[in-house]
């Protein structure tokens, strides 16, 4: 999507305070992530993403640049739909996003050559069990001293499911959602209320008061889980903090309760301002948690170039070496809708099914050169694909780019931007040396991290260092009452918790 030609003070009243932007890179233990195909290109060094130098230069790159943060994207099974059912011939020849590689593998040597940044590491709720992953979970938050957020996902392949889940198919939508529910449930529980702060004493010969140490006993639908959790509590942020990137309504449902991050993609900044006010609504009537509570981040793909022409040119450089086969099994995989059963120059929005015609409703995607209005076929779908996946690119000179960042933040109320890459590390070079100082001039963006005498937390970073206890969850979200306080008797906190329940019409 090209730059607009009006600047954002065309387009929103110029008395508005700006917002300070938030920024994280969008990556994945895999080649070309949302533009596949583009491994072949000379510059790109997306291929070595199986090796440690790779996210280590990287994260050193993102820091220079005052990234907020690392979020690493995963998926479990390869992408089938496209061309018939368990048919992966396509990802593989591609390499879309096949093979890939474990994302919380990286992160200790990530944090070991950074200082402040933070990293989101994606995991399914049907990937293992919770009381294995909350240890993995808070060993990595001890390691990297607080710096930990989880992207909390349900899966939406079944090639994943059908290994994660004896041979079976994924579950209904829904399904997953309540499974999802439970299994953070039992995340919250584990982190928060079977240890006390004060249990670790290391005094009189004594490591960690029994006292202060509970089973959580919890009994599910899905789960049983009786505790006491394995790891004790880290002074850092207590719990990590927790990401979702879900659009549908149980997706917006489950947001607008338990995320403190939403990672949204839209083709619009209209059509973004209305999901982010959704799920707003939600949180504040059902859960009672006010505006600036959750923050939003949108995916973009930025091209930069001296000039408009270069930007233009190299976009497509770019999109010559994309897979249009690989496009199309990620859209089909993304969508559960097989491309492949419409001709190539069909406009699929006429002769389309209806969840394949609501989702191309949205499309807007443009490249440079092309008319405002073309047939939204299976060949342009996919070849649109090939650069930013299903995000919109924003190519021009750093001036555009950072004048249609504030275009969308000043109708969409965005609080900042996931930024992927088309040739890894070029975007991020140039993101890093050009468009954010030129945002930064804007003052959208800070100069340095704040100097707190300490790394800043996951939770800092999205929120600021001006609360107390700055680096546990707000007092709004509906887990910040599960915390066992020092000082705090076994008794005392029982109590609590079942005046909680009580009040709150919750048996276990």
């Amino acid at each position: 999507m090209a730059p607009s030609t009006k600047t954002n003070r065309d387009n929103v009243n110029s008395s508005k305070p700006k917002k300070q932007l938030k920024l994280f890179a969008f990556e994945m233990g895999t080649s070309g992530l949302q533009s596949p195909g583009l491994w072949k290109h000379p510059k790109d060094h997306s291929r070595d993403y199986n090796t440690l130098e790779y996210w280590t230069s990287l994260s050193q790159l993102l820091e220079r640049g005052k990234f907020n943060g690392l979020f690493i994207a995963d998926v479990l099974g390869p992408y089938d739909v496209y061309n018939g059912p368990k048919n992966f011939t396509a990802a593989a020849t591609s390499g879309a996003q096949f093979p890939n590689i474990e994302p919380s593998a990286l992160i200790s040597a990530c944090a070991a050559v950074t200082s402040n940044l933070a990293f989101g590491i994606t995991f399914s709720t049907i990937s293992e069990a919770p009381y294995h992953f909350a240890r993995r979970l808070a060993t990595l938050d001890w390691l990297t001293r607080g710096r930990i957020g989880w992207n909390v996902v349900s899966s939406y392949l079944d090639s994943a499911a059908r290994n994660l889940l004896n041979g079976e198919d994924l579950p209904p939508h829904s399904e997953r959602y309540q499974r999802a529910e439970e299994y953070i449930e039992v995340i919250y529980k584990l982190f928060l209320s079977s240890w006390a702060d004060d249990a670790v004493e290391l005094k009189d010969g004594v490591f960690s008061n029994p006292d202060k140490i509970r089973q959580i006993n919890h009994k599910g639908k899905w789960f049983e889980v009786p505790g006491p959790f394995i790891s004790e509590p880290n002074p850092y942020q207590r719990l990590p903090v927790i990401i979702q990137a879900g659009t549908s309504s149980a997706g917006k449902n489950f947001a607008a309760e338990h995320a403190e991050v939403v990672f949204v993609t839209q083709f619009a900044p209209e059509a973004l301002a209305k999901s982010i006010t959704e799920i707003k609504k939600i949180a504040l009537e059902k859960f009672g948690r006010p505006d600036g509570s959750i923050k939003f981040l949108q995916l973009i793909t930025p091209i930069i170039g001296a000039t408009q022409e270069e930007a233009e040119s190299k976009y497509q450089e770019y999109q010559s070496y994309g897979d249009i086969e690989g496009a199309q099994a990620l859209f089909s995989g993304w969508t559960g809708i097989d491309i492949s059963q419409y001709q190539y120059g069909e406009d699929i929005t006429a002769v389309g099914t209806n969840a394949v015609k609501s989702f191309l409703d949205l499309w807007n995607k443009k490249a440079p050169g092309e008319p405002e209005h073309v047939k939204k076929t299976r060949e342009h779908v996919a070849k649109q694909i090939t650069i930013g996946g299903l995000g919109p690119v924003f190519y021009g000179t750093a001036e555009k780019v950072a004048d249609e960042i504030e275009r969308w933040v000043g109708i969409s109320d965005l609080d900042g931007f996931n930024i992927t890459y088309a040739v890894q590390p070029t975007t991020f070079e140039e993101v890093v040396e050009v468009l954010i100082p030129e945002l930064r001039k804007r003052g959208l963006v800070w100069d340095d991290y704040p100097n707190i005498g300490r790394p800043l937390s996951f939770r800092e970073q999205l929120f600021g260092v001006d609360r107390e206890d700055s680096s546990f969850l707000l007092e709004t979200h509906p887990a910040h009452k599960l915390r066992w306080r020092a000082g705090e008797s076994k008794e005392e906190f029982e109590a609590r918790l079942n005046k909680k329940r009580s009040i709150e019409g919750v048996e276990d």
